[in-house]
């Protein structure tokens, strides 16, 4: 059983986030600290200027609601929303929060994924602790 559970969650409409709540359920110790995290990337600068502050705010406001509602299903979760790059970000939680597994969604792999790596490939690089990957 871990104590300390660290749970990425990506809001991508063929993601079952479900798979990675139930693993976090049952991997979980009755006692144990469970963080849902979701990092907003940060919009590039070309960009930003068509995107008002409102619709930022707002877009934030709801995933931190989502993120809420999603832990609270689970005994002793709760919400984090940081803003940077995914897998730095992760990563740097981790090493400031100490968790002793991440369970991290991942997808099939496309081109981009090939040239660049993703999310949970640099997760499995990078982690100190375990880490579970749900496909």
């Amino acid at each position: 059983m871990y104590h300390n559970i660290l749970v990425p969650i990506a809001f991508d409409a063929d993601r079952d986030l479900q798979a990675q709540l139930s693993l976090a359920r049952r991997l979980a110790a009755p006692e144990a600290r469970v963080t849902l995290m979701h990092v907003i990337e940060q919009v590039p600068s070309y960009a930003i200027s068509y995107i008002s502050a409102d619709y930022l705010a707002e877009a934030r406001s709801a995933i931190r609601a989502e993120l809420q509602d999603l832990a609270a299903e689970i005994p002793n979760a709760r919400a984090q929303v940081v803003e940077g790059h995914p897998g730095r970000s992760i990563m740097d939680w981790a090493r400031a929060n100490k968790p002793d597994l991440i369970i991290v969604a991942s997808h099939r792999p496309g081109m981009q994924d090939l040239l660049l790596g993703s999310t949970a490939a640099h997760v499995v690089r990078s982690a100190h602790c375990s880490v579970h990957v749900v496909r």
